[in-house]
Parts: structure tokens; sequence; C-alpha cells
């Protein structure tokens, strides 16, 4: 947050686990580490060394970071595309990770959840869910999860569509499009294919449904629209559609 260069205040509120769409939480594990709550340690040495390799190679990072290593990367290291910054970024990462991972799964997935930028200085699904979509992150479904999984590799170049709603050519370009059409089309088959969303959030020892925890009087919960997101949505001019109970 504090290396965000775009215009305006931080919008950011943090929201428990427990208040977090089983969707939202099921489409994340889906598209950025299926394996989070099987595999043992932060990620695999075999493929962190093949991934550095490459990267040594080619320049190219044929993988994605796991989300232990995301975690680290999103809460305490700086931003930029200059080589030497991103290999330092890359072994900090790798270090960090594994005391991380001693917090547990479901500890790194709601920090996760909660640093993750989703547009220019919009952080977390508590914030997302409500300037997107209009609904607090307990009510998510599978076509919301999917849009904001598609997110994640590039926040910084989201917008909101008039009327909510993520716009898939606010880039410009075909980036922002191609991403999220990607996660549209093929989240649904792999979280099937991981027991559907009850089996994919399992895999981190979450037994329940969002349904299940009563928001009203819990701080964390994230019910009502933060006022960040009001601000930002009134400065913006925005309007929310019907399908988003404008």
């Amino acid at each position: 947050m504090l290396t965000d260069s775009a215009p305006g205040e931080t919008v950011f509120q943090e929201v428990s686990l427990d208040h977090i769409s089983r969707h939202y939480i099921a489409a994340v594990l889906a598209h950025e580490d299926a394996e989070l709550g099987t595999r043992m340690g932060p990620f695999r040495m075999g493929d962190f060394i093949d991934r550095t390799e490459t990267y040594l190679e080619t320049g190219d990072d044929l993988s994605g970071s796991t989300i232990p290593q995301q975690l680290v990367k999103n809460m305490f290291l700086i931003r930029g595309e200059w080589v030497g910054t991103r290999v330092f970024r890359k072994g900090v990462e790798a270090v960090l990770s594994w005391p991380f991972n001693l917090m547990g799964d479901k500890r790194q997935l709601e920090l996760y959840l909660n640093y993750a930028q989703f547009g220019p200085n919009l952080y977390g699904v508590c914030s997302a869910s409500w300037y997107y979509f209009n609904r607090p992150p307990w009510e998510g479904n599978p076509w919301d999860a999917a849009t904001l999984a598609g997110l994640l590799p590039l926040g910084e170049d989201a917008r909101r569509a008039p009327g909510g709603g993520v716009d898939v050519e606010s880039d410009g370009t075909w980036l922002v499009a191609s991403t999220v059409a990607n996660a549209r089309n093929k989240l649904p088959q792999r979280t099937e294919e991981m027991g559907g969303w009850e089996g994919a959030v399992a895999t981190v020892g979450i037994t329940d449904s969002a349904g299940d925890h009563d928001p009203l009087g819990d701080p964390k919960s994230c019910s009502a629209m933060p006022q960040a997101v009001a601000d930002r949505l009134a400065a913006e001019g925005a309007w929310t559609g019907p399908q988003y109970g404008g």
C-alpha cells in the first residue's frame, strides 16, 4: 500500500475469514494455489529451483508464486519491474515465507485476502466486494468470485465498470479482459475438480459457510460499506445497476 503510486486515498478494511464467501475462498485457492492446504511448506523446493533457473536463463517466470510467497510480497516488499528488484523480491519471498507458513493455512489465507490488491489503491476482499458489487464479502457468488480471482495478477490495472462490476476494457488493452475471462471460464471446472467449493475450502480446514457466522456485532464482518469505499464511489460519481441492488 505504501508504494502504490495511484492518486487518491488507500481503500482498505479488514474482514474476518468467517465472513468471507466460501465461493471467494475456493476461487482464490483454485486460481492461485490449489496445494496450499496439502503441501508441506510454503512452496515445493523443486518447483522453486526450476523457476529460478528458467528466470535466470530467459527472464521468464513460467509459474506464479504460492499464496505464502505472495502474502510476504504484498505485506513487506516494494514494487518495481527492474530485474534486480524482481530477483531480490523473489529471494526475500522464499526466505520469509517459511516463518509465515508456521501461522497455518487459514491465517495465511485470511491475511492474503485482506492485503491482495484489486484496483488502484484498493486492497482486500472487503473493500473490493463493496466497491465492485455493492455487497458484503459474505454474499459473494461464483461469478463474482471468479472475477475477483482474475484480478489478482493485475490489480493495478483494474477499474470499476459503469453500474458496477469490473470494466474489462479499462486498461485499453487485452490484458484485463483476457485474464478475467480466463478465470471465469476455467475456475468452475478447477473448483469442481477440487470437490466444489466445499471440497476446496476443506483443504485448508474450513468446514462451514460464511452464513454460519452472524455478522451483527462483529467489527470484522464488513457488513456495511466501508466509508473509504463510499468516498471513492462518490468521488467517481459512480452509480449502481439493478444487478447489484441499485
